[in-house]
C-alpha cells in the first residue's frame, strides 16, 4: 500500500508540473524556446548550461563520496535532475527537490536517508554558500557603477556585509562546534512531535561530521561550488554578447547576481521576477529593456529543457515503482498459492 502511495504521489507530481508547464509559461513559448536553440549560439548557451548542471552533479557525486557512498556520475545525474524539476517549477514546495532527489537515492541505489538527505543538505549549504558571495559581489559592484553616493554606499555596504557575515558565520560556527540546529528547529509549533526521530538527528551528526572531519572532500565540494558559479558567469557573458551587447567583466558579475538572486523568489521558473529584476539591472547598467528580457528567456529556456527531463524522470519512477509493487504482489500470490497446493 505505502508503494502504491509513493507510486501515485511521484506520478501525480510529474503529472501536475507538465500541466502547469503547459499553462503557466505557455506551449508557445515553450516551442519558442526550444527552436531558439537550433542555431549555434543557442547551443552554445545549451552546452553552457549542462556545464552548470554537470558540475552540480559532480558537486553532490563528491560530497556522497566523503561520505562513503559511492556512485556513478550517469546514476546520480538522474536524481538530481528530478529533483532540480521540483525546484525549478514548483518551489512553493519547500524542500520538494531535496526530498525527491533523497527518495530516489533511497529507492533506487539503497543509499539510506542518513547518507542521502546530509549530502543534498551539504550541497545545499554549499551553493547557497557560493551563490550568496555572487549576490553579495555582483550588488556591490552594481552600487559603484551606477554611482550612488559615498555615504549611502558605505552604510548599505557595511549594512549588508554585516548581515552576510552573521548568516555564514552563525551557521559554520554552530557545524564546527558541532551544536545542534535541529533542535532549535524543534521549538518551532508543530514540530515538537519530530523531536524524538533519531534518524534527524543522526542525519545531522553525519553534516557537522562531513564539514569536520571530511577536509579533502569539503574542499573538492567547495572548489566545485564555485566553479559552478563561474560556469553560470561564463553563460551570462557569452549571452549578452549574442544578444549583440558588449559589456566589461564587471557588470556580467552584477548581472549573475540578480540572476541568483531572482531564483531564490518562489515563482515557478522565476517568470515575471527574473524579468523584473533585470530590466532594472540591464537598465542601471546602460542596457535596454529587450536586451533584459531575452536575456531571461534564453536562460529560462536551456534550464526549462533540463526540468522536462526531470520531469519525465520523475514519471518514469512511478512506473518502476509500480511495476516493482505489482511484481511483489504477483509473486506473493504465486507463492501463497503454491503452499497450499
Amino acid at each position: 500500500m505505502k508503494k502504491i502511495l509513493l507510486f501515485l504521489s511521484s506520478l501525480l507530481v510529474g503529472i501536475v508540473l507538465f500541466i502547469w508547464i503547459g499553462k503557466t509559461v505557455g506551449w508557445q513559448e515553450i516551442r519558442n524556446a526550444f527552436l531558439a536553440f537550433t542555431g549555434w549560439q543557442g547551443i552554445a548557451i545549451f552546452l553552457l548550461t549542462l556545464l552548470v548542471m554537470s558540475i552540480s552533479n559532480w558537486k553532490w557525486l563528491e560530497i556522497l563520496r566523503g561520505e562513503g557512498v559511492k556512485m556513478s556520475f550517469r546514476g546520480l545525474f538522474r536524481p538530481y535532475l528530478a529533483g532540480f524539476a521540483v525546484m525549478f517549477l514548483a518551489p512553493v514546495l519547500f524542500w520538494g527537490g531535496e526530498i525527491f532527489r533523497g527518495y530516489i537515492l533511497k529507492k533506487k541505489y539503497s543509499v539510506p536517508w542518513t547518507k542521502g538527505m546530509p549530502s543534498i543538505i551539504i550541497d545545499r549549504i554549499l551553493e547557497w554558500t557560493a551563490n550568496l558571495t555572487i549576490i553579495f559581489l555582483g550588488v556591490l559592484i552594481f552600487l559603484v557603477m551606477i554611482d550612488l553616493p559615498p555615504a549611502k554606499l558605505g552604510i548599505i555596504f557595511s549594512c549588508t556585509f554585516l548581515l552576510f557575515a552573521i548568516g555564514i558565520s552563525y551557521f559554520y560556527l554552530k557545524v564546527f562546534k558541532r551544536e545542534s540546529i535541529v533542535k532549535l528547529i524543534f521549538r518551532i509549533p508543530g514540530l515538537k512531535k519530530l523531536e524524538g526521530d533519531s534518524a534527524i538527528l543522526k542525519a545531522e551528526n553525519e553534516i557537522f561530521h562531513f564539514f569536520k572531519y571530511k577536509k579533502k572532500a569539503l574542499a573538492k565540494a567547495f572548489g566545485l561550488a564555485f566553479l559552478r558559479t563561474g560556469a553560470g558567469y561564463l553563460r551570462a557573458w557569452f549571452l549578452i554578447l549574442f544578444l549583440g551587447k558588449e559589456v566589461s567583466l564587471a557588470p556580467v558579475l552584477s548581472i549573475l547576481s540578480f540572476n541568483y538572486l531572482a531564483m531564490m523568489i518562489p515563482i515557478p521558473a522565476a517568470l515575471g521576477s527574473h524579468e523584473a529584476i533585470q530590466i532594472f539591472a540591464f537598465n542601471a547598467l546602460g542596457l535596454d529593456a529587450s536586451t533584459a528580457t531575452a536575456f531571461t528567456m534564453l536562460i529560462r529556456g536551456a534550464e526549462l529543457i533540463f526540468a522536462l527531463i526531470g520531469v519525465v524522470i520523475l514519471f518514469r519512477l512511478g512506473v518502476v515503482i509500480l511495476k516493482n509493487t505489482l511484481f511483489k504482489v504477483n509473486e506473493a500470490k504465486a507463492s501463497s498459492s503454491s503452499s497450499l497446493t
